[in-house]
């Protein structure tokens, strides 16, 4: 297993005693303010609304990176689901969007009327506003609490979290574990975006959910404004996500989790509930996804089905691993570095390259080009991008001898075992 300290008291300071967490806050403060300098809506404009709203999409994407990181680079589960969480997320805040909206335009659209509209006559126009699109004209049983932000913030975080709760609880119950467990979140990824692909989900089927961009009764702010606001949410949440996960892997806990992944019937052997563990890690991370989709979609303006499919939990977990699991800094320099470079090839920035017999156009071989920096990262640089940081930075852990006691890195030796 990994490091285990002499004692498990968990520091009473823990930015004193971990700099790397003051160092990563003090970094993104510094990246938030320059950004705002050079934004549109707040400094000098040398920023665009719409990069900046990429920045701010990207901080969310490292904040569910960070997530990925917790479920899989510590605790050893490979869920490839937690971009439906993600997705949830932003499903929950985009109801209370395209409600709040819409209802602003019916009532400014009645206003005309000789007799002041009744609550019912307001509840059927802005559902056959929302729902005209898949032949709908009554608001389904889930957009019942849509009217409400406060409540609607709660599902954010509660509805990711029971699914996760629910899922987890029979997955690990019945010890499923390995390539096993990750074929198990896939299918639940497969059979939500499925579902909701359906027009009769209560979720507009594949239109999705669109015009999040637009915050009610704001109409007069400039999106220049607006996105230098999200952005400074994305931001703070980062920061505090990546707070509560570093909090999370000290002390005995932290030492708990790694135990797991490393060689999970040892640890369950040693008395602890690993089950327990495991179901908090994976419910935790999921409320935490849950939260980054709930600001990443209103800067992206839609969310769809085709966010939740399996393969963007697919490209999840290769930023982790691009960027270097079991590192939290490695999580966000992975999922910030795809992101960017895939929206410079993606967005039409990158030049094409004329082979004479043949022009490479990115937007079509991004995928391929992001395949294989996965399989070259895995084979050559197994520590990702977070492992060059180490050694520029002179990170060591300690002198490793003998042979691993667990099938991860970072495991403890034999020889250590007696230290």
């Amino acid at each position: 297993m990994t490091d285990i300290p002499l004692s498990n008291k968990r520091p009473r300071f823990f930015l004193a005693a971990n700099p790397s967490v003051l160092v990563f806050l003090a970094l993104l403060g510094l990246f938030t303010l320059g950004v705002t300098l050079l934004s549109e809506g707040a400094g000098t404009g040398a920023l665009s609304t719409s990069f900046v709203k990429t920045l701010g999409k990207t901080l969310c994407l490292c904040l569910v990176a960070i997530a990925m990181d917790l479920v899989w680079g510590y605790c050893g589960i490979l869920s490839l689901g937690h971009f439906a969480f993600f997705g949830i997320g932003g499903y929950a805040i985009g109801m209370w969007l395209m409600y709040a909206r819409t209802e602003l335009i019916v009532m400014e659209s009645l206003t005309s009327a000789t007799l002041p509209p009744t609550s019912q006559e307001v509840s059927d126009a802005i559902a056959s506003q929302i729902f005209g699109v898949v032949g709908a004209s009554e608001l389904p049983s889930i957009w019942v609490f849509a009217h409400s932000l406060p409540l609607q913030l709660l599902a954010v975080i509660i509805v990711p979290g029971l699914l996760a709760l629910v899922f987890g609880w029979l997955a690990f119950r019945s010890r499923v574990t390995g390539v096993y467990l990750s074929i198990l979140t896939q299918a639940m990824t497969l059979a939500l975006s499925l579902y909701l692909f359906q027009n009769d989900s209560g979720l507009r089927g594949n239109n999705g959910l669109s015009g999040l961009q637009n915050l009610p009764g704001l109409d007069d702010m400039p999106q220049s404004i607006i996105s230098v606001w999200f952005f400074w949410a994305s931001a703070l949440a980062l920061a505090l996500g990546y707070l509560l996960a570093n909090w999370v892997i000290s002390g005995k806990f932290g030492n708990v989790i790694r135990g797991i992944r490393d060689d999970e019937a040892r640890v369950r052997f040693l008395g602890y509930s690993v089950e327990g563990y495991k179901l908090f890690i994976f419910t935790l991370t999921a409320v935490i996804a849950g939260i980054a989709g709930a600001l990443y979609y209103p800067q992206a303006g839609i969310i769809n089905p085709a966010e939740i499919a399996p393969i963007a939990s697919i490209y999840l977990a290769v930023w982790v691993a691009i960027g270097g699991r079991g590192r939290l800094y490695g999580a966000v320099i992975g999922a910030a570095f795809v992101s960017l470079v895939s929206s410079w090839f993606t967005g039409g920035q990158a030049p094409d390259v004329n082979l004479g017999f043949y022009t490479i156009k990115w937007v079509d071989w991004w995928t391929v080009l992001l395949g294989l920096s996965f399989v070259l990262v895995t084979l050559f640089a197994p520590k990702g991008i977070g492992g060059l940081f180490d050694l520029l930075f002179h990170r060591h852990l300690i002198d490793r001898h003998g042979a691993d006691l667990g099938p991860d890195q970072g495991s403890k030796r034999e020889e250590e075992t007696g230290q």
